[in-house]
């Protein structure tokens, strides 16, 4: 039974995507005599957490109770006080955890302050899904770096648009809507200039229902070449947009555009570029956890050229359209033998309309050298 309440919990966790980062994904249940008397999840940054809703939803006296909950309780005070504080006041005999909190000031503290108060505890119910599902807390509360999806449509012979640059539209409308649910899960999304200049594209998202919200919009403009007409900087929206340069830039251009709200970042250039790495610590220290990549081929190659991808999703469309000039979701230079290719690990493979969703993660190397692809 603890699988199958755990189970419960985690679905109810999902429901705070979007709206609690930095914080966790956090589900919680209550339960009496085999019956569920309380349910809560950690809605919004700020607001309670999954415990505190769960005792504010109990239909009855929660004492000797049982608590799942997907995330080991909180032992200190942040915005709301701690959860493992209020378990122990309300009675709670037994707390099921799906997973340690990795956040220095918990890990492990509050399982030790409940079972010094008597209550069993028992740990790493679904440890596996419960981590997955909050993969992008994990990142960033240990590395204080964003945890960067890079998202790619390509047709079944592996090309992002034809000769002639057509690329709408690769993928069907399933697809394209899958797409916006990602982009308002995310704290920010990122392109290239070349994006930019192509495509004028406004990086917000678009939902059936019209629910969601617009991530951070972030561009990656070394010479600062970005028109100031462009639909990212003009279109209203409650997010704003980030570019990031490299050190020697028009400094005219930069006041005029932070005149209006645009947040310019200078970051030391690699290659003539934008230094990816350092780009990440940066938006770190902004509290960006989660960046959705939805880069050309040339920005896709310098993220993982710099290490900065931790996840892959990529959509394959139910079309060929040939041509060796056609591009690939990978540019750069690329490798020269089989051998020395990245490897992933697939995690799952979903049909989405007519199309195909390849969700993967690079393969974690043993090796004490370092992976590079050019």
């Amino acid at each position: 039974m603890d699988i199958n309440y755990m189970k419960a919990a985690l679905k109810l966790a999902a429901l705070g995507v979007g709206y609690v980062h930095p914080n966790p994904l956090v589900g919680a249940i209550i339960v009496k005599n085999k019956i569920v008397i309380g349910q809560g999840y950690h809605r919004v940054y700020g607001g309670p957490h999954a415990e505190i809703e769960a005792f504010k939803n109990a239909t009855e006296d929660v004492s000797g109770a049982t608590m799942y909950v997907t995330l080991e309780p909180c032992i200190h005070f942040g915005k709301t006080p701690p959860c493992a504080h209020a378990i122990v006041e309300k009675g709670i005999k037994r707390v099921v955890i799906g997973m340690l909190d990795p956040n220095p000031l918990v890990s492990g503290k509050g399982i030790d302050y409940l079972r010094k108060a008597g209550i069993e505890v028992i740990c790493g119910v679904l440890e596996d899904e419960a981590k997955k599902q909050n993969e992008i807390f994990l990142k960033y509360i240990t590395k204080k770096e964003p945890f960067v999806i890079m998202k790619s449509a390509m047709t079944l012979d592996g090309k992002i648009a034809t000769h002639t640059s057509s690329s709408k539209w690769v993928t069907g409308e399933s697809a394209r809507e899958y797409v916006h649910q990602l982009r308002h899960q995310v704290t920010g999304i990122m392109v290239g200039i070349g994006t930019v200049l192509a495509d004028d594209p406004s990086l917000t998202t678009r939902l059936q229902n019209g629910v969601g919200k617009d991530p951070i919009r972030i561009i990656v403009d070394s010479n600062l070449r970005i028109p100031e007409t462009a639909k990212v900087i003009t279109q209203i929206s409650d997010a704003r947009t980030i570019i990031a340069v490299t050190e020697h830039v028009d400094s005219e251009k930069i006041k005029r555009l932070e005149s209006i709200g645009v947040l310019i970042i200078r970051i030391p250039s690699k290659n003539h570029r934008v230094d990816l790495k350092a780009l990440m610590i940066e938006l770190g220290r902004y509290e960006i956890d989660s960046i959705l990549l939805e880069g050309g081929s040339e920005l896709n190659y310098s993220a993982i050229e710099d290490g900065i991808v931790d996840k892959f999703l990529v959509f394959i469309g139910n079309k060929i359209v040939g041509g060796n000039a056609a591009k690939t979701p990978i540019g750069g230079l690329g490798i020269a033998e089989m051998t020395d290719a990245m490897l992933l690990d697939f995690d799952s493979i979903h049909k989405i309309g007519d199309d195909l969703l390849i969700e993967a993660y690079l393969r974690k190397r043993i090796e004490n050298n370092v992976h590079r692809i050019g």
